[in-house]
């Protein structure tokens, strides 16, 4: 494109990928109006963790974690309006459960992404550069056709996700059978001919695949073992108080922390959003009381402090060695599929990979964010970039939650707009965080 050359059409703000965050975006964004928007989401239609719809599994946060409410309640977009026109409220009413199937949410979310004129499916973006006249050119390539169009945006909005993580050392066993947790219910029907099966991780993945195999396992079916390396099968936290760190409170105290401090807490906090639900600890405990009834002894074996060191190929099933950490004894077993329960992890999107020396990374080759979502760059600050979901080591461990998505949408509309389109009370929790300023010592002089 020519100097100062204007293009026949520009957008407002572009988003790439449709997961729930930037799904809520789009949802909020076509109710206020004003903004011309566009989404792209390289798969065809919206599916939220496919892989792992377990019959059974719900939510880990409660239905107020929709798209939009914790924003805006009266939206017509709310789960509560998802209900009243299914005619399936007084079936909730009934239910008195906060948490819903994941299953409904998914199909909740696919119903707001139906009504939604800003969202395309099967439109996968190849690359984005930045142009004159603070635009950004947005390659999009159809999934159907293969058909490459650019398009224009002032602004833009990254929401990939994270993607499943593998070990390094293990990366190169990854095939039919030996599979990471996101594959699970696509692959379920061709795992259950194994003699013997191994999970392996501690969270919520890895439990809810567990107990999926362990109501089917039999001794004459399949073996079921269980193995992490954490200390124990220890359970999330979900305290009243505890669940206030994933409150807009605790991110804008997180963010003012030097970074040294960030990086330090972090790691020290992973039973607030990793572990597993007390619900599915027990649902597990109970299934394994009852087969034991009787003396009966199923072919069942769970073990803590336990890493898988590796695995090796050996006609069709696999040799894995794995090390007690506590007494450091190290043993093999033979296991035809593994099931890697190893979460996700954030990944540099590959349309970016042209403008990586734009970009203000840290001392630790991480994005730098802004307080309200915009990611650092050099020479372009008026043409924003949000990320959603890439932040957990600028604004904490609510980076991930569905409770703080609709409040980060709300910051990040607020900030294309230039004004208060959605009311940010900074009062929203019982606890104090940092040190009331009134409390503070005075300085001495």
């Amino acid at each position: 494109m020519s100097l100062n050359q204007q293009p026949e059409k520009v957008y407002d703000l572009i988003g790439v990928g449709i997961g729930p965050f930037n799904l809520g975006l789009a949802a909020m964004l076509e109710e206020n109006g004003g903004k011309e928007t566009l989404f792209f989401e390289k798969k065809t239609e919206f599916n939220w963790h496919k892989g792992m719809l377990i019959d059974g599994t719900t939510l880990q946060v409660p239905f107020f974690a929709d798209l939009v409410s914790m924003a805006d309640v009266r939206s017509k977009y709310t789960f509560l309006n998802y209900l009243q026109e299914h005619n399936r409220l007084y079936h909730f009413y009934f239910l008195e459960k906060f948490h819903i199937p994941r299953t409904e949410y998914n199909h909740y979310c696919r119903w707001v992404a139906e009504q939604l004129h800003n969202c395309r499916f099967g439109m996968g973006v190849e690359q984005i550069r930045p142009i004159e006249n603070d635009l950004y050119e947005v390659t999009v390539k159809s999934e159907v056709s293969g058909e490459a169009i650019k398009y224009y945006a002032r602004h833009l909005v990254v929401g990939i996700g994270s993607s499943p993580s593998v070990p390094s050392h293990l990366e190169k066993n990854l095939g039919p059978r030996v599979i990471h947790s996101a594959q699970y219910m696509n692959m379920k029907d061709e795992l259950l001919d194994a003699k013997s099966i191994t999970v392996i991780g501690s969270g919520q993945s890895a439990a809810e695949v567990f107990y999926d195999l362990a109501q089917i396992q039999d001794n004459d079916k399949f073996s079921l073992n269980w193995f992490t390396r954490s200390k124990g099968f220890f359970p999330m936290e979900y305290s009243k108080l505890g669940l206030e760190y994933f409150s807009p409170d605790y991110t804008n105290f997180f963010y003012q922390l030097p970074q040294s401090k960030k990086d330090e807490m972090v790691p020290n906090q992973g039973l607030l959003y990793k572990g597993i639900s007390m619900e599915t600890i027990a649902d597990i405990y109970d299934l394994l009381y009852e087969k034991s009834v009787g003396l009966e002894k199923p072919a069942i074996h769970l073990q803590a402090m336990t890493e898988l060191e590796s695995i090796e190929k050996q006609d069709d099933s696999h040799q894995l060695r794995l090390r007690q950490n506590v007494t450091d004894e190290t043993f093999e077993l033979q296991s035809d599929v593994v099931i890697l329960g190893t979460g996700y992890a954030p990944s540099f999107p590959h349309f970016l990979m042209n403008m990586q020396d734009k970009i203000d990374w840290d001392e630790q080759n991480r994005y730098q964010i802004t307080n309200d979502y915009v990611l650092k760059m050099k020479g372009l600050e008026d043409s924003h970039i949000f990320i959603q979901n890439g932040e957990l080591h600028t604004h904490g461990v609510g980076a991930a939650d569905l409770g703080l998505g609709a409040h980060r949408n709300a910051v990040i509309i607020n900030k294309l707009f230039g004004q208060e389109m959605y009311k940010l009370n900074e009062k929203n929790v019982f606890q104090q965080f940092g040190v009331q300023h009134s409390w503070k010592t005075a300085e001495v002089r």
